[in-house]
């Protein structure tokens, strides 16, 4: 924790003695009666927290975004952190955002901070985003299919990532409440600024499509950027997103690091001792930084992301207003034909350890159920800013389809999509990826330990409940 961050609540506490505040009740939308106090006068119509804490690893564990590591972590690169922002709105309705410099909350330790977050903090899950900026330089979490660090890894080294994903678990709980503490009036504004370092990955070769380079493939530059400042105009907290994954350096790479997004994070805090910064990853699912696998190549993304941040933020930005409404809903989205019996007991014979490890965890999903799971159950949130601005926060790996979709749909100006949220589980292709094929179309269902690809109807399932969310919070 910066000591600014703790001198600024340590005056909160002294100068704000007294004051009290109600917490949001456990329902979908949230909102208090009408004649709840509102905030007067022509100052912040806010109150925001922020929060910081570092998640590095103290033991060496092994990472995870890469199959092709074959050892545990070798030290650190560059320190992971989880940051949150809690926000106020002038109805007393509270709401919190957490990022990490992790590669994605499993469904397992999402569903348990959410419920310790409101049993000791009082949010309802629609209350509650997670978010991760996918770096693939984060340590492994511990999830019932051991995903990409089970096949190779020692029961010993398991239990090891069990042991860190609970102090994870426990910090998030604790970032959360540091971020509620240090509510405080606040202004928020918004804007967007833009980035181009990514590139579209999936290229079309003679057997099919392949992680390459696409340079005519589908990419949004699109840099959102929420300013979060004190009533006098200092800034707190800086919320920005990119919709590029954070691969730019490779599975040769045994340090922790939170990739491009990391160093952009460490550069805005610099510049910004008093602030907090927040990355929030976007529909990354078919983007790749460009070129990519060297350190310099990594922190000169974080010092151009940064540096259109920064851009941003010295522009006109517009003002936020309230009321924050939220919602938050899990739905089955299909799989297709799952494989049969015969397939994956011949695929046990597969030379790949993962394939191989595919096929045990299917088999033992058979012999216990009689039958692979038809589909998944999906969370997908929205948070409605005023009038301002729309929140969408996608589970999954989500391809840049959706993006571009969404906000041509909804209304662009005011729609920020982001993926990797509460839940990542699997590639979520549009039909047009799920239909040409390769890894995000369904090939990486086997490190996932998925039955299969999805079902060529995911995309409109996901679209639909999107625009119902969508509709919910806007109050249509």
């Amino acid at each position: 924790m910066s000591s600014n961050l703790t001198r600024r609540r340590f005056l909160q506490a002294a100068t704000a003695a007294g004051l009290g505040f109600s917490l949001t009740s456990a329902c979908c939308r949230g909102q208090k009666p009408a004649s709840a106090k509102l905030r007067s006068g022509a100052g912040a119509s806010w109150k925001a927290g922020v929060a910081k804490i570092k998640i590095t690893p103290r033991k060496s564990v092994w990472m995870t975004g890469y199959g092709a590591r074959t050892k545990p972590s070798e030290g650190t690169l560059l320190d992971l952190y989880t940051r949150a922002l809690a926000l106020e709105d002038e109805t007393d309705n509270r709401a919190v955002l957490v990022t990490s410099d992790i590669l994605g909350f499993p469904a397992e330790v999402s569903r348990g901070i959410a419920e310790r977050v409101e049993k000791q903090h009082g949010l309802s899950r629609d209350r509650l985003m997670l978010t991760s900026s996918h770096t693939h330089g984060g340590p492994a979490l511990h999830s019932p299919l051991r995903f990409l660090y089970g096949p190779r890894s020692t029961p010993a080294q398991w239990r090891d990532t069990e042991d860190y994903t609970a102090e994870l678990e426990n910090k998030i709980v604790q970032v959360v409440g540091d971020a509620l503490r240090d509510l405080q009036p606040a202004r928020l504004r918004f804007g967007r600024g833009e980035a181009h370092f990514g590139i579209n990955r999936r290229q079309k070769t003679a057997k099919g499509y392949n992680i390459g380079l696409n340079p005519a493939g589908p990419v949004d530059p699109d840099v959102p950027v929420l300013r979060v400042e004190s009533e006098p105009g200092g800034l707190r907290g800086v919320v920005f997103g990119y919709a590029c994954h954070n691969t730019t350096l490779g599975g040769d790479i045994y340090q922790f690091h939170g990739d491009y997004a990391g160093f952009a994070e460490e550069r805005l805090e610099k510049e910004h001792p008093d602030a907090v910064a927040l990355f929030v990853e976007g529909c990354a699912g078919d983007t790749n930084p460009n070129p990519r696998g060297k350190v310099e190549q990594a922190r000169q993304y974080g010092e151009t992301l940064a540096g259109a941040v920064d851009k941003t933020m010295s522009a006109p930005l517009k003002p936020v207003r309230g009321p924050l409404k939220t919602a938050f809903e899990v739905f089955p989205i299909p799989f297709g034909t799952p494989p049969s019996r015969q397939a994956l007991e011949a695929e046990l014979k597969n030379k790949d350890p993962y394939f191989q490890w595919h096929a045990k965890e299917m088999l033992k999903r058979l012999d216990r159920d009689g039958r692979l799971p038809a589909d998944y159950p999906y969370p997908l949130q929205v948070w409605q800013f005023g009038p301002d601005v729309t929140l969408i926060a996608m589970a999954g790996e989500v391809v840049v389809d959706y993006d571009l979709r969404l906000k041509k749909e909804l209304g662009g100006d005011n729609v920020w999509v982001a993926g990797y949220s509460n839940d990542v589980f699997a590639y979520i292709p549009s039909r047009r990826v799920l239909e040409e094929g390769g890894y995000e179309g369904g090939g990486a269902m086997i490190y996932y330990v998925q039955p299969g690809p999805f079902a060529p109807e995911v995309e409109e399932t996901i679209i639909r409940k999107a625009h119902e969310l969508v509709e919910r919070v806007r109050g249509k």
